[in-house]
């Protein structure tokens, strides 16, 4: 939970009795490889965040081809507000530690502690412009440049996930990923 209040700490100010409030509402869950923290065509009961770990948004196609839509590593918040079902999965990649509070917890939190709203959306302003960052380049670029791009704007993460998921993630195969991954040693 420390991890957790320290995060909220960076984006506004809190008081031990807000603090206290966030403490005591929140539990503490692990996530196993491939566990899902959410399910497309399900409303997300919760609201997570990741102390140790790395998930994934991911989607299937028509055909059945499972997309890797970004990976949310450590310090990320993860909730959706509005209600309706998720549209994706999203699936831890490694072993995951999280901080979970129940949507009836977190509205609680949001309505009790003044400033918490706002805090919320400049946590949501920061995850958009990484998410825009990380996501945009990759449309228009060659395979291993996706790649190099990926090492850097995801430098922990190559090592500690399937490489089914980055190659994925990049739009190739496993079997140009390996390639690439030769060509750049």
């Amino acid at each position: 939970m420390k991890e957790f209040i320290d995060f909220l700490l960076r984006f506004g100010s809190l008081n031990q009795q807000q603090i206290d409030l966030i403490t005591e509402k929140g539990f503490e869950k692990t996530f196993r490889k491939e566990d899902y923290f959410a399910e497309a065509g399900k409303e997300l009961r919760q609201v997570g965040f990741i102390i140790e770990g790395i998930l994934r948004v991911c989607c299937y196609t028509n055909k059945g081809d499972e997309i890797t839509k970004i990976f949310i590593e450590e310090n990320h918040l993860i909730f959706k507000p509005d209600g309706f079902p998720m549209s994706e999965y999203i699936q831890a990649a490694t072993d995951c530690r999280m901080v979970l509070f129940t949507n009836k917890d977190w509205e609680e939190i949001t309505r009790t502690i003044v400033g918490f709203d706002l805090m919320l959306q400049k946590i949501i302003t920061k995850a958009l412009a990484e998410k825009l960052a990380r996501v945009s380049p990759l449309v228009s670029q060659d395979a291993t440049t996706r790649y190099t791009e990926f090492l850097e704007k995801y430098p922990t993460l190559a090592n500690r996930i399937p490489l089914a998921y980055i190659a994925s993630y990049l739009g190739i195969t496993q079997t140009s990923l390996s390639r690439i991954r030769r060509n750049i040693r």
